[in-house]
C-alpha cells in the first residue's frame, strides 16, 4: 500500500504523513513538496520532515517507510494521494486572489498525480476545501467517486471534542454528523448527535448546545486568533482516518465533501454529505431525513459553496 502526500513540507501535510505512518497500514508514504530558498540556501522541507518522521518509527513502533522528494516520479502507483498544497491568505490578498492562486497550485498537483497514478483516489485538504476538490476533479480527469474532500471528519471531530468537554465524558462515546460546506455555514445536526446512543439534546441545554455549534462553525478561525495560523494535528488525523478507510476498504460512513448529483436536492457541486468510503473512494452517498429547518440550512450552505464555484469558473474557466 503506497500513499502520497503533497504539501508535506508544511504543517498540515507533514501531520497527515505522520498520522498515516503511525496507523501502520501502508508500506510507504511519499512526502512531496517544492524546494524553498532561505538565506541563499536551497532547502527541501518535505525530505527533511519525512526523514525526521521515519526516525521516530522505532519509538512509535510503526513500519511504514516515509521519504521525501520534490518530484512526482516517486509517487507512481500510489493507491491514495492527498493534496494539502496551497498558500494562506496574506496581507493585501483578496478572496479571489487566494482562490485563483490555490486553484492553480491544486490544478498542477492533480494533473501530476493522475498522470503518475491513474488508478489512485485523491483526497483534497487544501482550502477553500470544496472549491479545491472541484478543481482536482476537473483537472485530474478522474471519476467523481475517486476525488473526495476532507471536511466533515475534521468538523465533527471538533464538535465531538467540544461536546465531550462540556459533558465531562470520553469523546469516544460521542457520535455526530455535519453537512454542508467546509466553512462558517456548515450544518451540525443535533438530532443526529448522540452520546452512547443517547440524543445529545437530552443531555445539554439548548443555549449551551447552540454555543457549541457556533464554536464548531468558527473552529478554524479560533486557531488563527490564538496563534496566527491554522491547525494541523486534527486535520492530519482526520485525513489519515479517511485514507485508512479507503486503503483498507473499510466502508466507513464519514462526512466528506463529495460530488452530488441530485442527493439532498443538490447537484453539480462538491459539498459535505455522509458517504460510504472504501476501496476506490466513495461507494455511496448516504441520504438521511432532514426536517425543514435543517434542509434550509443545508441549502444556504450549498449556495455559499456554489458562489465560490462561480467565482472559480470566472477566474479559471473550469
Amino acid at each position: 500500500m503506497k500513499i502520497t502526500v503533497v504539501g508535506a513540507g508544511g504543517n498540515v501535510g507533514s501531520a497527515v504523513a505522520l498520522a498515516i505512518a503511525q496507523r501502520d497500514f501502508a508500506q510507504e508514504v511519499v512526502a512531496v513538496d517544492i524546494q524553498v530558498t532561505r538565506d541563499g540556501r536551497t532547502l527541501e522541507p518535505a525530505k527533511g520532515r519525512a526523514l525526521d518522521q521515519w526516525q521516530t518509527s522505532p519509538l512509535h513502533l510503526f513500519d511504514t517507510y516515509l521519504h521525501g522528494t520534490t518530484g512526482y516520479e516517486a509517487t507512481a502507483g500510489s493507491d491514495v494521494c492527498v493534496i494539502t498544497a496551497g498558500v494562506p491568505r496574506g496581507p493585501g490578498m483578496s478572496r479571489d486572489d487566494l482562490l485563483e492562486t490555490n486553484a492553480g497550485i491544486v490544478k498542477g498537483v492533480a494533473e501530476q498525480l493522475a498522470r503518475h497514478s491513474p488508478d489512485t483516489v485523491i483526497v483534497v485538504v487544501s482550502n477553500p476545501l470544496d472549491a479545491m476538490t472541484y478543481v482536482a476533479y476537473r483537472t485530474s480527469g478522474l471519476p467523481p467517486e475517486r476525488v473526495v474532500g476532507m471536511a466533515g471528519v475534521l468538523d465533527t471531530a471538533r464538535y465531538r471534542a467540544f461536546l465531550a468537554q462540556e459533558l465531562n465524558i470520553s469523546p469516544k462515546d460521542v457520535q455526530a454528523l455535519i453537512l454542508g460546506g467546509h466553512g462558517d455555514s456548515m450544518v451540525p445536526l443535533p438530532r443526529y448527535t448522540t452520546v452512547s446512543g443517547i440524543p445529545v439534546t437530552q443531555l445539554i441545554a439548548k443555549d449551551r448546545l447552540d454555543e457549541i455549534i457556533r464554536r464548531t462553525r468558527f473552529g478554524g478561525g479560533e486557531f488563527v486568533e490564538i496563534m496566527g495560523m491554522s491547525a494541523w494535528y486534527a486535520p492530519g488525523a482526520a485525513t489519515a482516518q479517511m485514507v485508512e478507510a479507503i486503503a483498507l476498504d473499510q466502508n466507513r460512513i464519514l462526512p466528506c465533501s463529495a460530488w452530488v448529483t441530485g442527493q439532498y436536492g443538490l447537484e453539480n457541486l462538491f459539498v459535505g454529505v455522509p458517504v460510504k468510503l472504501g476501496r476506490g473512494g466513495i461507494r455511496e452517498i448516504v441520504e438521511i431525513e432532514l426536517d425543514a429547518d435543517e434542509r434550509k440550512l443545508l441549502e444556504t450552505s450549498a449556495n455559499d459553496v456554489r458562489n465560490t464555484f462561480e467565482a472559480l469558473n470566472r477566474l479559471m474557466g473550469l
